[in-house]
Protein backbone atom coordinates (compact mmCIF):
# COMPACT_ATOMS: atom_id res chain seq x y z
CA UNK A 1 0.00 0.00 0.00
CA UNK A 2 1.63 3.63 -0.94
CA UNK A 3 1.70 6.28 1.61
CA UNK A 4 -1.05 8.84 1.51
CA UNK A 5 0.54 12.04 0.21
CA UNK A 6 -1.98 14.19 2.38
CA UNK A 7 -0.97 12.31 5.66
CA UNK A 8 2.81 12.36 5.03
CA UNK A 9 2.54 16.24 4.68
CA UNK A 10 0.51 16.79 8.27
CA UNK A 11 2.72 14.05 9.68
CA UNK A 12 5.87 16.08 8.30
CA UNK A 13 4.43 19.70 9.64
CA UNK A 14 3.20 17.80 12.77
CA UNK A 15 7.62 16.95 13.44
CA UNK A 16 7.93 20.36 12.40
CA UNK A 17 5.74 21.78 14.71
CA UNK A 18 8.19 19.80 17.46
CA UNK A 19 11.12 21.39 16.31
CA UNK A 20 9.17 25.21 15.57
CA UNK A 21 11.17 26.04 18.50
CA UNK A 22 14.62 26.30 16.86
CA UNK A 23 15.53 29.93 17.06
CA UNK A 24 17.12 29.37 13.32
CA UNK A 25 14.74 28.34 10.57
CA UNK A 26 17.97 26.28 8.98
CA UNK A 27 18.23 24.25 12.15
CA UNK A 28 14.74 23.70 12.37
CA UNK A 29 14.73 22.65 8.74
CA UNK A 30 17.87 20.08 9.65
CA UNK A 31 16.58 18.63 12.57
CA UNK A 32 12.88 17.81 10.49
CA UNK A 33 15.08 16.45 7.59
CA UNK A 34 17.06 14.37 10.43
CA UNK A 35 13.83 12.78 11.97
CA UNK A 36 12.69 12.38 8.65
CA UNK A 37 15.38 10.56 7.91
CA UNK A 38 15.49 8.20 10.67
CA UNK A 39 12.68 6.84 11.26
CA UNK A 40 10.71 7.04 8.01
CA UNK A 41 10.30 4.45 5.91
CA UNK A 42 12.27 5.17 2.58
CA UNK A 43 9.02 4.18 0.61
CA UNK A 44 7.35 7.13 2.67
CA UNK A 45 10.65 9.19 1.89
CA UNK A 46 10.66 9.22 -1.69
CA UNK A 47 6.51 9.49 -1.77
CA UNK A 48 6.65 12.93 -0.15
CA UNK A 49 9.90 14.09 -2.31
CA UNK A 50 7.45 13.01 -5.35
CA UNK A 51 4.38 15.12 -3.53
CA UNK A 52 6.70 17.84 -3.34
CA UNK A 53 7.63 18.06 -6.56
CA UNK A 54 4.03 18.51 -8.07
CA UNK A 55 2.93 20.73 -5.28
CA UNK A 56 4.56 22.02 -1.93
CA UNK A 57 1.43 23.45 -0.83
CA UNK A 58 0.14 22.94 2.54
CA UNK A 59 3.68 22.15 4.05
CA UNK A 60 5.28 24.70 6.40
CA UNK A 61 7.67 27.05 5.62
CA UNK A 62 10.87 25.26 7.75
CA UNK A 63 9.07 21.60 6.84
CA UNK A 64 9.40 22.88 3.06
CA UNK A 65 12.44 23.32 3.45
CA UNK A 66 13.86 20.22 4.97
CA UNK A 67 11.87 18.24 1.96
CA UNK A 68 13.75 20.31 -0.35
CA UNK A 69 17.17 19.10 1.13
CA UNK A 70 15.54 15.76 1.44
CA UNK A 71 15.22 16.06 -2.76
CA UNK A 72 18.39 17.08 -3.37
CA UNK A 73 20.05 14.40 -1.45
CA UNK A 74 21.41 16.31 0.95
CA UNK A 75 22.26 15.54 4.53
Amino acid sequence: MKPNPDILFRMANDIGTFFISETNPDEAARSVLNHIRRYWDPRMRAQIVKQFQMSAAGLDDHVRAAIELLARGES
